[in-house]
């Protein structure tokens, strides 16, 4: 295997949808095995991922911060599919196939990223527009600027949007 040794992959993730989460955490997973020292930004719908679904506390949020809290997947299992999701049953069936062929679940993957050390950050300007505060999130997740990403993200050989 060749010496991957400082060598970077920054994935800024935008989207919330189960299907997407799981390509981007397959390649997480896959370039920490080959030693790539991988960063994951999650923006807006991405911030589904991140969510600590023990920890979603109603005190000082608006009434829309509330809404919007109970409206979102509390889950990561609960995301949807981005395409044929077909009220669920789309996702039923892809879950259904994951099982036979033995697939880990969406959850494994995000599990298997933290312990293999994938830096996660959350966008902070995200966080402030959909009102996530730090303690709604996973320990392992800091809050950073777009800036802080992206000075981070200019010293990776890979950079991925998803």
């Amino acid at each position: 295997m060749e010496n991957n040794t400082n060598k970077k992959m920054s994935i800024l993730m935008f989207s919330g949808e189960y299907d997407k989460a799981l390509a981007a955490l397959i390649l997480a997973n896959s370039a920490k095995e080959i030693n790539l020292d991988v960063t994951m930004f999650f923006a807006f719908w991405g911030l589904m991922l991140i969510r600590d679904p023990n920890s979603i506390p109603d005190e000082d949020k608006t009434t829309a911060e509330k809404m919007f809290a109970n409206m979102t997947p509390r889950y990561i299992e609960d995301l949807p599919l981005s395409k044929m999701n077909f009220a669920g049953i789309g996702k039923k069936m892809l879950i259904g196939m994951m099982d036979d062929s033995d697939t880990p679940k969406l959850s494994d993957f995000l599990n298997g990223a933290l312990k293999k050390g994938v830096n996660m950050k959350a966008c902070k300007l995200s966080c402030e527009v959909m009102g996530f505060k730090e303690e709604e999130l996973l320990k392992e997740v800091s809050i950073v600027t777009a800036e802080e990403y992206l000075v981070d993200a200019l010293d990776s050989n890979i950079q991925l949007f998803i």
